[in-house]
């Protein structure tokens, strides 16, 4: 049993919901409605009621999902977009693409996300846009860093690729959404994401009317009319068959939220108080949907722990092994921000343990059975 530990068991996740998955799947492809079919309407409402925001316009994937939604912003080559250096590369890839200039800050030795006390040194006169990562599950702490764009008239996009279903909470108990804080959120439904679809697939969020209408403009060749293209755009669709199955799985998505917390919780309470260990902080501000269970290893045996536990039929993952400035593609993009200690520190240190719905206890008993050995017995 213990060689198939997998990081994400979409198998047995589809087992459980595959009667509702294939007859919805069977529906597309009885209607033939492959482009925009009603499905990609269907969940578009859902998940916008989910949100409850205005709002939601499905792309291609999360990486489109960013781009459309800097080019929404009607931003001019050499502006400037603050991001996190750590983070996956398609945060910055799409600003260096579209001729924005990336601007790399350090993160929250804590959390691994950014802060406004982070994020104040990085601005400038060109700032136009500061992109948040909710990273591994959890909120932004969002409100100071609404509170610096809104003195400086910068926007927010929020990446909410591995945190969508947490729920954030300002100082005045109001709580909003993951990707329905700032000017617009975006989101992946890569396979492993807490909302997966079986390919690839993204979406956008706002509230902004005029933003949408743009968005929507944007991801369909720049045109409100058919072949009538009143500005550049990209063509970017969620696919029927991928709306559909989003649309059964989104039914489930507190329920993966609540399992994926049932494991982080299982994981606190046998790998806390281990020297050279450190386990995901939780913020009282966000709830958090664990994406990942990101540790620290603090000793200087990382890459020993992953080892050990490879042999033993364990996977792990490092996200993220470089930041983003050390990425030989950014060496002539953006500029950097500080020493960067907190961002080098976190990819020595990090390594993700296997976290999805369908692992049972007598998994992660093995797991941390041998997480403990490697701190205790080598």
């Amino acid at each position: 049993m213990h060689e198939q530990i997998q990081m994400v068991d979409l198998k047995d996740q589809y087992k459980k919901i595959k009667q509702k998955i294939d007859s919805a799947i069977q529906e597309v492809i009885d209607q033939t409605a492959f482009i925009n079919g009603p499905q990609v309407k269907c969940f578009q409402v859902g998940l916008s009621q989910y949100l409850n925001i205005k709002h939601v316009i499905g792309c291609a994937n999360g990486t489109d999902a960013l781009q459309i939604a800097l080019m929404a912003l009607g931003l001019n080559k050499g502006d400037e977009v603050i991001v996190p250096s750590f983070t996956y590369v398609a945060t910055a890839e799409v600003i260096a693409l579209l001729g924005l200039t990336p601007v790399m800050i350090d993160v929250d030795p804590d959390t691994f996300n950014i802060t406004a006390e982070l994020v104040s040194p990085a601005i400038t006169d060109k700032t136009k846009v500061i992109i948040p990562v909710h990273l591994f599950g959890q909120c932004t702490d969002m409100q100071g860093i609404i509170e610096v764009a809104k003195q400086t008239n910068i926007r927010i996009i929020e990446d909410t690729a591995q945190s969508l279903g947490a729920i954030y909470r300002d100082t005045f108990g109001e709580k909003k959404m993951a990707g329905t804080i700032g000017d617009i959120g975006t989101t992946s439904f890569f396979p492993s994401k807490n909302l997966g679809c079986y390919g690839d697939g993204g979406a956008l969020f706002t509230d902004d009317e005029e933003l949408a209408e743009k968005i929507k403009m944007i991801a369909n060749h720049g045109q409100r009319k058919k072949y009538h293209h009143e500005i550049l755009g990209v063509n970017s669709r969620l696919d029927t068959i991928q709306a559909a199955v989003l649309g059964v799985k989104l039914e489930h998505l507190d329920e993966y939220c609540e399992a994926r917390n049932a494991v982080a919780s299982y994981y606190d309470r046998h790998l806390r108080n281990i020297p050279g260990l450190i386990i995901p902080v939780r913020n009282s501000f966000s709830t958090h949907v664990f994406h990942q269970y990101t540790i620290r290893v603090t000793n200087g045996k990382r890459n020993d722990l992953q080892a050990f536990l490879k042999k033993r039929g364990i996977p792990s993952m490092i996200y993220y092994p470089l930041p983003l400035f050390e990425q030989e593609a950014f060496k002539n993009f953006g500029r950097c921000i500080g020493n960067q200690n907190t961002t080098k520190m976190l990819c020595e240190q990090v390594l993700s343990l296997p976290i999805h719905t369908e692992l049972n206890e007598e998994t992660l008993a093995f797991i941390v059975k041998n997480v403990k050995s490697f701190f205790y017995e080598q």
